[in-house]
């Protein structure tokens, strides 16, 4: 939490995940609750790319927003046909925002406010929020625990509250994802155990 005071942080818009057509259009997969702020012609994005890719270190600006079968694609600036199209797909999308002034967006918090944060499950503290990875699927929370990191999926269901004024998110995971690992190493244990009397034995 004590990056709070930054100026701007990085919020994660949306992914490029197909070619569309022979202009250089993109499919894309939106992940921010207000596209028409979003996405408008002439705003800039930052990509996340393999380091092997020539658009590593590169943002890409958009030029114009269309909807295909309720499908937005997306007409970007020096990316001119299908080719120059294919070496984007499966880039995200990144921005950088002014976190002094408030967001509109439910449910949108930035890396920086959600790191330091108590993993609470049923009450009890479980762990604590050390990064946030994200996946071209879904974000995880990478909680740091006694018995090692656990990976949460950031979804309503798994996440069901952020509560940055407490310091809290409450995690209601399926069962076994924080099952205590020194439980399953003493059974590895006893089973071991078992497995030399029965050696001993023949």
């Amino acid at each position: 939490m004590n990056q709070a005071t930054n100026p701007q942080a990085q919020l994660r818009v949306g992914r490029l995940t197909k070619a569309h057509g022979l202009k250089g259009a993109l499919k894309i997969e939106m992940y921010s609750d207000d596209p028409a702020r979003r996405f408008v012609p002439g705003a800039v994005f930052s990509l996340q790319v393999p380091s092997t890719s020539a658009w590593h270190g590169k943002s890409l600006e958009l030029i114009e927003l269309r909807w295909y079968n309720s499908q937005p694609v997306g007409f970007f600036k020096d990316v001119d046909d299908r080719s120059a199209a294919q070496t984007l797909v499966k880039a995200i999308l990144w921005v950088t925002l002014d976190t002094s002034a408030s967001s509109n967006e439910e449910d949108a918090w930035y890396d920086y406010q959600l790191v330091g944060l108590s993993a609470v499950r049923d009450g009890k503290k479980v762990g604590t929020v050390t990064r946030v990875d994200h996946r071209p699927v879904q974000d995880l929370l990478v909680i740091s625990t006694p018995h090692g990191e656990v990976l949460v999926p950031f979804v309503k269901e798994i996440v069901s509250a952020v509560d940055l004024a407490a310091g809290v998110v409450t995690v209601t995971p399926p069962q076994g994802l924080f099952e205590e690992l020194d439980d399953d190493s003493a059974h590895e244990l006893h089973a071991g155990d078992s497995d030399e009397a029965d050696t001993r034995a023949h």
